[in-house]
């Protein structure tokens, strides 16, 4: 089914169009990954903080570099620090250079937690399974331009 069809709506151009529906599968796949993510009661964003942090793991991150890292800019990083920190996922704690800081850490029960989920990635993949490799290597490559 077209992208007409599933909204039921007209578009000006065909650049129009690319904008909804880049939008529009945004939103789709973000919700398909909401719902495995639910499954082990984190948000997509602190999926993505706990996996910046397992990169980080052994050593600290701090919130600058979490924001940094973020897929989405406007996350309020320190919000969802801190209700990781009361699910136990992660530590927080003064950095020892500068105490206006905070190092965040990941602890045993997040890469745990981690793990379980990776074993979804499968089904993340198969989001694109409508797609060959080729396909998607070049939907990566117009993807890329596009933010140039």
């Amino acid at each position: 089914m077209g992208l007409e069809d599933e909204i039921r709506s007209n578009f000006r151009n065909v650049w129009h169009k690319a904008i909804v529906n880049i939008s529009y599968t945004n939103y789709f796949i973000s919700s398909q990954f909401q719902e495995i993510f639910k499954k082990y009661k984190v948000t997509r964003q602190q999926y993505y903080i706990l996996r910046i942090l397992r990169e980080q793991h052994p050593k600290s991150a701090n919130i600058w570099l979490i924001k940094e890292r973020m897929l989405d800019k406007s996350s309020d990083v320190t919000r969802l620090v801190e209700r990781l920190r009361m699910k136990k996922l992660i530590e927080r704690r003064a950095c020892r250079k500068d105490r206006r800081k905070m190092d965040v850490k990941i602890t045993q029960s997040g890469l745990d937690l981690l793990a379980k989920i990776d074993t979804c990635e499968q089904q993340m993949d198969s989001v694109l399974s409508n797609l060959s490799g080729k396909e998607v290597r070049f939907l990566n490559d117009l993807l890329d331009k596009l933010r140039k």
